[in-house]
C-alpha cells in the first residue's frame, strides 16, 4: 500500500516536471498532477485490459509509445487543470518513457 502511494506521488512529481519542461503541457498544481497520475494509471490499466499486454508502455515499442500518448491526451480531456495537446502528449510520452527507463516505477 505504501509502495503504491509513493509511486503515485513520484508520478505526480514527474507530471509536474513535464508540465514545467515541455511546451503544450500545463499542470495547475500538485493536486492536479496527483489526480492526473491516478487517471493515467486507470486509463493505462483499461487500455491494457482491452487491448492486451503488447500495448503496455513496458513493452517499449512504438505501439506502447503511441498508446501512452493517447492515454495522456485523454487524461488531458478528463482532468480539469491538466491541459495537453497532441504534440505535448507525444513529447510527454517520450519523456516519461525515458524517465521510466532510468528510474523504474515498479519493482521488477
Amino acid at each position: 500500500m505504501l509502495g503504491a502511494i509513493i509511486r503515485f506521488v513520484v508520478s505526480a512529481l514527474v507530471i509536474m516536471f513535464i508540465g514545467f519542461l515541455l511546451p503544450g503541457v500545463q499542470v495547475a498544481g500538485f493536486t492536479t498532477a496527483l489526480i492526473t497520475a491516478l487517471v493515467i494509471a486507470a486509463l493505462g490499466w483499461l487500455a491494457e485490459a482491452l487491448l492486451g499486454d503488447r500495448i503496455s508502455p513496458r513493452s517499449r515499442g512504438w505501439v506502447g509509445f503511441f498508446t501512452a500518448a493517447v492515454v495522456i491526451y485523454i487524461a488531458g480531456m478528463l482532468v480539469p487543470g491538466f491541459r495537453v495537446g497532441v504534440i505535448g502528449a507525444l513529447l510527454a510520452s517520450f519523456v516519461i518513457g525515458l524517465i521510466d527507463a532510468i528510474v523504474p516505477t515498479e519493482i521488477r
